[in-house]
């Protein structure tokens, strides 16, 4: 993986410090190209990972690296599903049944054919990998080699303590997609335990790392010692804390750790990618 990746947080207004930010966010990612401008001066930069959510705009940019290949050799995508705000959204306007027709791949009596016994019995495995491949449809003819799932899921099936999703997981990301599975979590050390309970090692986990703690559940000192002493293959995220640290405070203190593969930003300028690029190849 390379050292630094550039997140889509940033584009979909998502400001976990600022609403106003958020607002203005909103309004200067309004169109696609601005997006798309903020991608290609990262890869001037030399950054050719973009890890994002399934949000529908997505689509359109992938839309454009496939009709514009020249300029996106060796490009990226790591996808991060599900993107639920798009589900919970579709439920309000469409109703189930039509959410479940916008988003399943494919015709609706064949998808049933397949998950109709998880429909009947609940069976969230195979309701999982019909998702995966809704979800995975939009990346299609453009490399993925990481494929995650987001918090919001991981962290509820560690809650429900339903391990064996885990597995499966990991085996149909490596199957179907050739691509290696990963996790997204808020609590990291519950994490690796329960991955490893269920024979998935060395997985790739991006979580919370930070010089203060912030949302590193179980608290700083633990994830420290799991960077020190587990085998996994870490990706830091909200390094700056909500902006509560300073980029080469945050990065300086991740250089402690030589485990950390990957720090996971977003930025809207490319002074800022230019300057988080430099502090993470100086101080890792």
């Amino acid at each position: 993986m390379e050292k630094a990746i550039l997140g889509d947080n940033q584009f979909f207004a998502v400001n976990h410090l600022s609403d106003e930010k958020s607002r203005a966010q909103a309004i200067r990612f309004k169109d696609d190209s601005a997006i798309i401008s903020v991608i290609d001066q990262s890869i001037d930069l030399g950054i050719k990972t973009f890890m994002c959510t399934t949000h529908d705009r997505i689509a359109n940019i992938c839309d454009h690296i496939r009709k514009n290949p020249s300029g996106y050799q060796d490009f990226k995508i790591y996808p991060c599903m599900p993107y639920a705000h798009k589900y919970a959204n579709a439920v309000t306007e469409l109703g189930i049944m039509g959410t479940i027709k916008q988003y399943v791949p494919g015709n609706i009596f064949g998808t049933f054919a397949k998950g109709g016994l998880a429909f009947l019995s609940k069976d969230f495995i195979k309701m999982m990998e019909i998702l995966i491949d809704a979800e995975m449809k939009m990346f299609k003819g453009i490399p993925t080699p990481v494929i995650f799932i987001q918090n919001v899921l991981v962290d509820m099936i560690l809650g429900l303590k339903m391990y064996d999703v885990f597995a499966e997981y990991d085996r149909y990301i490596r199957k179907k997609y050739e691509a290696e599975p990963g996790y997204i979590t808020m609590n990291l050390p519950a994490l690796l335990d329960a991955l490893n309970s269920v024979g998935v090692v060395n997985p790739v986990i991006c979580s919370s790392i930070n010089k203060i703690g912030f949302r590193m559940s179980g608290g700083k000192e633990i994830y420290e010692k799991c960077l020190r002493e587990k085998e996994f293959q870490p990706i830091a995220m909200q390094v700056l804390a909500a902006g509560a640290l300073k980029p080469k405070e945050a990065i300086e203190y991740l250089g402690q750790f030589p485990k950390i593969e990957s720090v996971l930003f977003g930025a809207s300028t490319k002074s800022h990618i230019r300057e988080t690029k430099e502090l993470i190849e100086q101080y890792m």
